[in-house]
């Protein structure tokens, strides 16, 4: 629709300028012949931009005028023709016709040397200068179409290589840590029904339960590595950060769960980094402060969730062995833009994680790129219009007579 009507606004305003220029001497048939004329040469763009620049430039040098046509014409013929052949046409027609009005200033007995300025200033306002700026715009599209086609090409196969590294550790984490979960877990379910005092068989029922949730939980993980949607009872998030602050209660740990502030929503990234944080933070103090209190802390702010996990330093030699735990979770909480940190404050230890809350919804990579061209597009036709106002003679508008 947009298209049609600046077709039309062409043809209204280059017929306004025709009988403006020409009060006297024009026929009555000439307008109406005129504007069919300009009609015939839009419509011919459609099916051939070359042709129909080459059509304007013959009607604007019969008539003295037809710019807005020229103008129009040379701009799509700039931006759509991209063929050698089809720029040697209009370079050369462009050319051809600028060289014939100079020649005819020049040697006509009723051409005026004076006017060959004015000649130059209307092909370089009307001619060169909208189809240059077409074929910018062309080329500057094509490039950023590229460069689309490019990433997408990159971009699948970035994911080809994730999926098959993937499927490697899916494999590797089923064939070698899920056989011996499996042994722990049946060793554990032995014992638990063995007999046993009634102290040492509630300890081994907590260590059975505590390998078959390992053994769901690698199901799960294994299962998500292979692209399997996952168990909505399973995802992990910051509702379930009292469960495993009560799983580790009940095995004997003297845990404090501290909340403040206002829930607010979270990614689901962003969700299992915290219950993650909370997991790993427990799982440190049972093994390297075994006996000490631990204290959670989960704060909502109006922008961010805070995370702590603090707790003393033991009372005699630390004997575990360090492991990828905290190098896992930063892995988890810097890519959803947290912040995580741990060192030793006072006499304890303290994990310290902040994760970002869901205020709005980004916008997509594509909508960017529309919203950059369109700025990019406007930007040239201000500094195009700019430049015409600059090199556009008095009294063109009305042609170029004496």
């Amino acid at each position: 629709m947009g298209r049609h009507l600046l077709a039309a606004v062409v043809v209204v305003v280059d017929t306004v300028l025709l009988v403006a220029g020409h009060r006297e001497g024009l026929p009555p048939w000439g307008a109406p012949a005129y504007a069919m004329a300009v009609v015939l040469v839009v419509a011919l763009r459609h099916r051939s931009p070359a042709t129909a620049f080459t059509a304007a430039l013959v009607l604007s040098a019969l008539t003295g005028g037809a710019y807005v046509l020229l103008l129009w014409s040379a701009y799509h013929a700039g931006r759509e023709v991209v063929s050698r052949r089809g720029t040697a046409v209009i370079v050369g027609s462009a050319f051809g016709m600028a060289l014939g009005s100079v020649a005819v200033q020049l040697w006509s007995p009723s051409g005026d040397p004076r006017r060959i300025a004015g000649l130059l200033s209307v092909y370089g306002v009307f001619v060169a200068l909208p189809m240059l700026t077409g074929r910018y715009l062309a080329q500057h599209e094509r490039l950023v179409s590229a460069l689309s086609r490019r990433n997408r090409q990159l971009g699948l196969e970035r994911e080809l290589l994730a999926e098959q590294e993937r499927l490697r550790i899916a494999r590797d984490m089923h064939d070698s840590l899920g056989h011996r979960l499996s042994l722990v877990s049946v060793q554990a379910a032995a014992l638990e029904v063995s007999a046993l005092p009634a102290e040492q068989r509630q300890a081994v029922r907590r260590l059975a339960g505590a390998a078959r949730g390992a053994m769901d939980e690698l199901h799960e993980l294994v299962g998500t590595l292979r692209g399997e949607p996952e168990t909505p009872d399973r995802s992990f998030a910051v509702q379930a950060i009292g469960t495993v602050v009560e799983e580790f209660r009940r095995s004997g740990a003297a845990v404090t769960l501290r909340q403040s502030g206002e829930p607010r929503p979270l990614s689901s990234a962003a969700g299992q980094a915290a219950y993650r944080v909370v997991e790993e933070g427990l799982t440190n103090a049972a093994k390297h402060a075994s006996g000490q209190p631990v204290t959670v802390s989960v704060d909502w702010e109006s922008d961010a969730l805070l995370l702590t996990v603090a707790n003393p330093l033991p009372d005699g030699p630390d004997s575990g062995e360090g492991g990828h735990g905290l190098a896992g979770l930063g892995e988890r909480v810097r890519p959803v833009g947290g912040v995580l940190d741990h060192r030793l404050s006072g006499d304890g230890f303290r994990l310290f994680a902040m994760l970002p809350v869901t205020l709005e919804e980004e916008a997509a990579d594509g909508e960017d790129l529309t919203a950059t061209g369109r700025v990019h597009t406007a930007a040239v036709g201000i500094a195009v219009a700019a430049l015409t106002f600059v090199l556009l003679p008095a009294g063109m508008l009305t042609g170029v007579r004496g």
